[in-house]
């Protein structure tokens, strides 16, 4: 099965977004005092959690933490059951557990392989959310505030002349297994600066304004790495909203083996082939991160050859 047929992590999580609930104040307002939802409690992009995982609040004790929280958003509806988020981020560490009546704060992606995949989606899909809250309290085009409506998912600007909409962005980003001509099959992982000294990854990079995907493709690998790539082919995207990210993963083949890494963003880069991925995995080093999607594509390609 390859990647693209595959959930990967922090996406694919079974809340039902129900967009048309966004624009319903009012049905909002009574979901959030019906005694079955769940509001979900974070710090500074953390999870708050117990000793049985990430805290879930109950509708009485969410309304106390409101009063002493920033914003509150909506995710959706898990069957009926309606899913907030709140932002305890404006308290210190401390109070923010206390007020949870969580013991911690932990990154989502330190649960990854702890919490059910779709409850680990939800996580990561509330600490987005609120991420982009805290960066914009203000409107980029005339300075005024932008004030939360449509359930947390826009903010609009206050500036009488403007009145921006606000709408939560997205970081798009390419990651690239790269295969060398001929055999045996190889294909290109590098060191990136401030890696240790034997770890490598897959390449990647942010896409530009004009430039689609594969374009991105073709000039990351070219800056970086100094090769031209062919058959650039689509495997897979991962939702990786740490803070705002999109990964999308690609396959492509080098005309050459010839590599001149760049000395900025890559300090080197070689040449693998299956039987040395192998060894290294044998060896107790992970190939990519086991929650990200460099990891698949690794693993797609070991078990195609």
């Amino acid at each position: 099965m390859g990647t693209a047929e595959r959930v990967l992590a922090y996406g694919g999580g079974r809340l039902d977004r129900a967009g048309a609930l966004r624009t319903d104040p009012t049905r909002l307002g009574a979901l959030l005092g019906e005694p079955t939802t769940v509001v979900l409690p974070l710090w500074r992009d953390r999870c708050l959690v117990d000793g049985d995982g990430p805290v879930r609040l109950t509708a009485e004790r969410a309304s106390l933490v409101r009063s002493a929280a920033g914003e509150t958003v909506f995710l959706g509806l898990d069957g009926d059951t309606a899913v907030f988020a709140v932002d305890l981020s404006a308290l210190d560490e401390r109070s923010a557990v206390e007020m949870a009546g969580a013991v911690k704060s932990v990154d989502v992606r330190a649960l990854v392989g702890r919490l059910d995949a779709d409850d680990a989606a939800v996580q990561a899909y509330a600490r987005g959310l609120l991420h982009w809250h805290r960066q914009q309290r203000y409107c980029g085009t005339c300075g005024a505030p932008a004030v939360v409506g449509g359930g947390g998912h826009v903010r609009t600007c206050t500036g009488g002349e403007c009145g921006r909409l606000l709408f939560p962005r997205i970081e798009p980003a390419i990651i690239v297994l790269v295969e060398a001509p001929g055999s045996p099959g190889r294909c290109l992982l590098a060191r990136h600066a401030g890696a240790a000294e034997d770890a490598y990854s897959t390449l990647a990079g942010f896409v530009e304004v004009g430039e689609n995907l594969e374009d991105a493709v073709r000039r990351e690998m070219a800056e970086e790495a100094g090769i031209t790539v062919t058959d650039v082919t689509y495997q897979g995207s991962q939702a990786w909203p740490f803070p705002a990210g999109l990964m999308v993963g690609f396959r492509a083949s080098a005309t050459s083996e010839e590599v001149r890494v760049d000395g900025e963003e890559l300090l080197e880069a070689r040449w693998f082939t299956r039987a040395e991925l192998r060894q290294r995995e044998a060896a107790g080093r992970t190939l990519g991160r086991v929650d990200a999607i460099d990891h698949r594509l690794l693993h797609d390609w070991l078990a195609a050859g």
